[in-house]
């Protein structure tokens, strides 16, 4: 009897344990079935997801399984990716599902297993879209494809669980600390999405304290579009941040120059000169700095910025390095016993559309021309700014010649110009004499007060000294008592003057000391401070307010939109905003 009883006792006990294991594993289907499910369920009702706590979403997955798996809408093969930072115990019988070699013989094993790290379940499919590595690994015959069980453990979980959300959901959430780290494992996986969303977020959050950092991790990394993000918050704040620049190796710095002038030029524009003696809707209207918007539809000049002054008289020249606009003069201010005029340097950055001071020139010039040569700024001519009366017989061209340093923020003399014997004469409508650059030399041009020649000096910035080419242009091959314009293209100096019947063009070879052909076009009257660019020329005329381009091929002339102030002594500049 006690037999039976015992074989009673012990048959129940297997059914009730039978039963219990069946109750198990349809729990644990169901959970499954949940589990490749759970990206389809979260979309179709993204609303209710959406109501839930950003603290319990940023954690669920890291105690639930369900989310960390990612199915995509198609039925591709489910991979299992074990990383690191937790540890988990898990029952075989899911494992089943993901081992191919298992799934032949389920059997109704339910021990408990070690895996060491959180695993996450994924479509691989999906995932080789989103990474080179996991594409490669798709098509090998590794054992981590056969078994669907990839090893990275060295890869922290929670950017693992990053990379998924936004491949899989295009949900990005990454906090600025943890981006480095987020760089390191997305460009190891290779997936150029998600590094180029990482990268979009760096450009937003870098500083002069963080960016070293980062330019020595893509160096580490190999990473050249990690560099040109740097590279391009740098240039943005080239001469701001001039302390990190100078260190940096020179093919750097040859990057971050270029970047300073990538993109579309601008054509922009503000008056130099003004000697209104009263503050005047106009003389506030004209102190401004313009840029002209160019669309398929209209075309039409708009105000940047104000000029970084306030005064009724200015005398200013331009010049453009390293895609800053320096404006370098002066103005009139109040003083005790009347005015003066005080010596005043500027620059303006496009990037950031801000102006800062800057050192002032250490001789008080006024039309003086100004030119960039080799990475420095070089002031040419003029005569004394205090004096605004009209210059005569008396006055004398400036033969100290001012070269600026941009990276020591200093002003400093160079040899003069070599005026012994002759004299330049002088204009109020242009800089004098007229100024360009060509590779590392700098070349003037003006007229001889006495003979009315033109003739062209040259200035090597390396070896510090001047020299006369000749031959000069004498008055009986070109009648140019006016001279407008000097510039440069094609290797050959570009010079426009003219009489008070026609305006002419003319080129100078610096290599072979030869005038070119003079050719005549329509006439037309050019004041101010001219630029020139993709051999057009840009000058502002004294009618209509109108701004001139001059084709240097075809001689043609196309008026640009009207500027919104009276031109009165304009110049004329490129910028990269």
């Amino acid at each position: 009897m006690a037999n039976v009883w015992q074989f009673i006792v012990v048959a129940l006990m297997y059914f009730c344990t039978l039963l219990k294991r069946s109750l198990e594993q349809i729990q644990r289907c169901l959970c499954f079935k949940s589990s490749l499910n759970w990206v389809q369920f979260r979309q179709a009702d993204s609303d209710a997801v959406e109501e839930k706590s950003d603290n319990i979403q940023a954690d669920v997955w890291r105690t639930n399984q369900e989310y960390r798996t990612y199915r995509n809408q198609s039925n591709g093969s489910m991979v299992m990716v074990q990383t690191s930072t937790h540890t988990f115990h898990v029952s075989i019988y899911i494992g089943i599902h993901l081992n191919h070699r298992l799934c032949n013989n389920p059997g109704p094993q339910t021990h408990d297993v070690m895996l060491f790290g959180t695993y996450f379940q994924v479509d691989l499919e999906k995932l080789a879209d989103c990474s080179e590595y996991f594409k490669a690994l798709s098509h090998s015959c590794m054992r981590e494809t056969s078994e669907q069980l990839v090893h990275l453990d060295h890869v922290p979980s929670i950017v693992f669980h990053n990379l998924l959300q936004f491949c899989f959901l295009q949900q990005f959430c990454i906090s600025e600390d943890l981006l480095g780290e987020h760089l390191r494992v997305s460009t190891y996986l290779l997936a150029s999405g998600f590094t180029n969303r990482l990268l979009i977020a760096l450009s937003q959050v870098l500083t002069e304290h963080t960016c070293l950092g980062y330019l020595q991790l893509a160096e580490e990394l190999c990473s050249e579009e990690l560099q040109e993000t740097v590279l391009t918050y740098l240039s943005k704040y080239l001469l701001e941040r001039s302390h990190l620049c100078q260190g940096l190796d020179p093919h750097l710095k040859t990057k971050l120059l270029r970047l300073r002038s990538k993109g579309t030029p601008h054509l922009c524009c503000l008056r130099k000169e003004n000697l209104t003696s009263r503050n005047d809707p106009e003389t506030d209207a004209a102190r401004k700095l313009f840029r002209l918007e160019e669309d398929q539809d209209y075309r039409k000049w708009s105000s940047l910025t104000d000029l970084p002054f306030c005064a009724d008289k200015w005398c200013f020249t331009t010049a453009v390095l390293y895609n800053y606009l320096y404006l370098i003069g002066g103005y009139r201010h109040r003083v005790k016993k009347g005015y003066e005029f005080k010596m005043a340097s500027f620059r303006y950055n496009p990037f950031t559309n801000q102006w800062v001071s800057t050192a002032p020139l250490i001789k008080h010039r006024r039309h003086f021309s100004a030119a960039v040569c080799e990475g420095r700024i070089f002031a040419v001519g003029g005569w004394y700014l205090d004096s605004l009366v009209t210059p005569d017989s008396s006055t004398g061209v400036y033969t100290a010649v001012e070269r600026y340093d941009p990276w020591k923020d200093t002003w400093e003399f160079v040899s003069s110009l070599p005026l012994t014997d002759f004299q330049f004469s002088l204009s109020l409508s242009h800089d004098s004499p007229l100024t360009t650059s060509l590779g590392h030399c700098l070349y003037v041009l003006g007229n001889i007060q006495r003979t009315g020649e033109k003739l062209v000096l040259r200035y090597d910035t390396r070896q510090d000294c001047w020299c006369e080419l000749l031959p000069t242009l004498t008055r009986s091959s070109a009648d140019l008592p006016i001279l407008n314009f000097l510039g440069a293209a094609n290797s050959q100096l570009v010079v426009i003057g003219g009489n008070n019947s026609e305006t002419m063009l003319t080129s100078f070879c610096v290599d072979s000391h030869k005038w070119g052909r003079i050719r005549a076009m329509e006439r037309t009257t050019l004041i101010g401070q001219g630029t020139i660019l993709h051999n057009e020329v840009y000058m502002s005329g004294m009618k209509d307010n109108s701004v001139i381009k001059l084709n240097l091929h075809s001689l043609s002339l196309c008026p640009l939109p009207s500027l919104p102030v009276t031109t009165c002594y304009e110049s004329l500049f490129h910028l990269y905003f």
